[in-house]
């Protein structure tokens, strides 16, 4: 059975879609376990709805520490063996739930599955898809410019034993505990990569994820956490990307003198001597 752990405080304006979007996959297999921190707005009445009408959906609602915290209540009080996270402004594409089902019953134990996501923006657009294809922890600790991780958990599911091995997400974190996750995770589980479209991932603004890219706090922790697992690398490894980053600044470097090389030119072609 797949837990689908929705952590959600004061989240009227999406509740309802979140708890739509697991209904329509008609999966038999799952139940929906909503994690709300004592909401103040109508989150709890529109719950308790639906929760009253579709036995699969359980809930419970209590102040908490921020998000990191609701999920790992969450992840405590599951009774799928699969679990995944679904935020409450995100959806799944159709059909998924019932194929992670089928996959997970040929899967080692732990393992970890994630396909691709795509990333809307408030006015309904499509502003990128997240195809994290290289997965090893090499490969993450080159930089999300090189090699992206799963920039959401709706596109992505792993045995709840998983957490037995790595821990559960660090609660004193309410913004990078996903990648944190990721990085100790790909250390010791089975990963596989599916290149379909799973997950839609609604990046609103005014949201702290939104205020963190915004404002470039995002970027700094992202590199801080990367800093930190690349002591997790061998030496070997270590070397390896030594070499691949001093490579990168020879390449960089060479890039940025070609630039400056053809704009003098430019500028003598427009500008001849009399």
């Amino acid at each position: 059975m797949i837990t689908i752990v929705t952590p959600v405080y004061n989240g009227e304006r999406f509740i309802e879609s979140c708890l739509q979007t697991v209904i329509a996959q008609h999966c038999p297999e799952i139940e929906h376990l909503i994690i709300d921190g004592h909401s103040r707005d109508r989150t709890l009445k529109i719950i308790q709805n639906y929760a009253d009408r579709y036995p699969h959906i359980r809930w419970i609602s209590e102040p908490d520490r921020g998000q990191s915290d609701a999920m790992n209540k969450g992840i405590r009080l599951a009774r799928g063996e699969i679990i995944t996270f679904l935020n409450v402004d995100d959806y799944y594409e159709s059909g998924v739930l019932n194929q992670i089902v089928q996959r997970f019953k040929t899967l080692p134990e732990p393992s970890f599955l994630v396909g691709n996501c795509r990333i809307w923006n408030d006015h309904g657009q499509i502003i990128d898809i997240n195809k994290p294809a290289k997965l090893k922890l090499f490969d993450l600790v080159l930089g999300l410019n090189v090699n992206p991780y799963p920039c959401n958990p709706c596109a992505y599911f792993y045995h709840r034993s998983l957490h037995q091995k790595i821990g559960n997400y660090s609660i004193d974190d309410h913004h990078a505990m996903d990648l944190d996750f990721i990085l100790r995770m790909v250390q010791v589980a089975h990963v596989y990569y599916v290149d379909q479209i799973w997950g839609n991932y609604r990046r609103i603004e005014g949201t702290k994820t939104f205020i963190d890219m915004e404002n470039g706090t995002a970027d700094r922790r992202v590199r801080q956490i990367l800093k930190k697992y690349r002591q997790h690398l061998t030496p070997a490894q270590q070397i390896h990307w030594l070499s691949w980053q001093l490579c990168n600044q020879v390449r960089t470097i060479a890039l940025l003198s070609l630039r400056a090389i053809r704009k003098s030119f430019h500028i003598i072609l427009n500008n001849p001597a009399r």
